[in-house]
């Protein structure tokens, strides 16, 4: 009996491990509302640090398929608007990129001549300890329709954490 509790608990408390995890992530529209990756009026990295990006979230690229694509590329590839040797390459016009390590990371146009002319993207990401210990700056409203900054989620988590503890507590109890 004393087994199967344990494994029980065991069962319960990965999944509720995964529950937090997936709390965390975020999944952001790369320009915020108007979201279209294109050949910006605005400047796309101007966009991106009035955000915070961590380990786990997920950068949205949408764009019309065949006619554009979203290359990941290195610093110097993103520099030079050089599109022939890049890290990946997404053509799908609904394109989900997952942030999976701090750091910088870069994305241009596959396009002839749109990096040039500022479809770039250079997002920093912070990990997951990093993002607990500051709490997202409101964004002003100036300049276009930016999506909410991305948060640690650390207010979410508490909440259901209490819920989650209280629940394996009453477990406990019943065995």
């Amino acid at each position: 009996m004393a087994s199967s509790t344990s494994l029980l608990v065991t069962i319960f408390l990965s999944i509720c491990f995964s529950f937090f995890l997936s709390l965390n992530a975020n999944e952001v529209t790369v320009g915020g509302k108007s979201g279209d990756w294109k050949i910006p009026t605005y400047s796309f990295n101007e966009w991106a640090q009035k955000s915070r990006f961590k380990v786990g979230d997920f950068l949205v690229f949408r764009y019309e398929a065949g006619k554009d694509s979203v290359l990941q590329v290195t610093r110097e590839a993103y520099e030079k608007c050089n599109t022939t040797s890049p890290k990946a390459t997404y053509t799908d016009g609904y394109t989900k990129v997952k942030l999976d390590q701090a750091g910088p990371v870069y994305f241009i146009s596959g396009t002839e001549g749109h990096c040039q002319k500022g479809q770039k993207l250079r997002v920093v990401v912070i990990s997951p300890r990093v993002s607990a210990a500051f709490s997202p700056a409101p964004s002003p409203s100036d300049g276009p329709a930016l999506a909410p900054a991305p948060t640690s989620g650390a207010a979410k988590l508490t909440g259901v954490f209490g819920v989650v503890v209280g629940i394996v507590l009453g477990l406990w109890t019943l065995f």
